[in-house]
């Protein structure tokens, strides 16, 4: 049998799963498996400024009781940003709340209300009360996230039944990595309502016919529905690069085009994680 620190630093290779599936091999495989040699490997190299960044206070005993910690979602950055790893992989995911994203008129009242909502996990939302320019940004830096690893980002929504407006005309939405656009979709808020959105579309079909050729051409995106209550529509993905480097990206819905009125769109803030 080999040394407790050879064996803590073979399972430190392998995968957060792999060393919880080595306690079960025998009472020194488990001793290994728990190290904090082991688990240290597991934690994202950043790990202490996450923990300085956290909301509420993070106590922990080992770094396999932190490791757990984070595989729940903590409030970051006075409550601005989610954060949480992936149980399996380690792997590091954000979401921004709408206070963190760039929303055109957030800031008027007849346009836009900031409100608590019971399922989010941030203080307040933000309601679209009544606009025609709609236009949602949210940037990260990929520093903050896993390195070499896929990424998929989300605009997390939910849609009142007073919505009206939202899906005459589908959404552009972006991907921009620098310089470079890495993606450029469409997506459509919310058709629940069938009879409600014929209706709409027979009141502005003239205006609707006539902007549908304005509409970027690419893959149409629906939203979806959500096990915690709300909505989905991706952005796009990107590759988070290595640790050496480190470039913001740029995550936006836009629907400027239609001019029509939109109303009863809620915005909890854009999802960043791993593919």
């Amino acid at each position: 049998m080999l040394p407790e620190d050879c064996v803590s630093i073979i399972l430190s290779l392998t995968s957060p799963l792999d060393a919880c599936k080595a306690t079960l091999v025998s009472r020194a495989f488990r001793s290994a498996a728990e190290s904090n040699v082991a688990w240290e490997k597991f934690l994202p190299s950043d790990y202490q400024d996450i923990v300085s960044r956290s909301v509420t206070s993070l106590k922990f005993s080992s770094k396999k009781e932190l490791y757990l910690h984070l595989c729940n979602p903590i409030l970051t950055d006075g409550g601005r940003k989610s954060f949480k790893l992936d149980k399996s992989s380690g792997k590091k995911s954000y979401v921004l709340s709408a206070r963190e994203l760039s929303i055109t008129w957030s800031d008027r009242p007849e346009y836009w209300s900031w409100k608590p909502s019971l399922k989010s996990r941030f203080l307040e939302v933000a309601e679209l009360r009544m606009i025609s320019w709609l236009e949602i940004e949210g940037k990260i830096r990929t520093h903050m996230l896993s390195p070499n690893t896929m990424y998929r980002a989300y605009l997390l929504i939910n849609i009142t039944h007073r919505a009206h407006g939202l899906d005459l005309l589908p959404s552009d939405t972006f991907l921009e990595m620098g310089n470079q656009t890495i993606s450029a979709n469409t997506a459509y808020l919310s058709c629940k309502d069938k009879k409600k959105h014929q209706m709409e579309c027979l009141f502005y079909g003239n205006r609707t016919q006539r902007t549908k050729s304005r509409v970027i051409e690419g893959d149409e995106r629906f939203a979806r529905e959500r096990d915690d209550g709300w909505m989905e529509i991706e952005l796009g993905e990107f590759f988070s690069g290595d640790e050496e480097g480190d470039q913001e990206v740029k995550m936006s819905l836009r629907e400027i085009k239609g001019y029509q009125l939109k109303g009863g769109l809620v915005i909890e803030g854009i999802e960043v994680r791993p593919k």
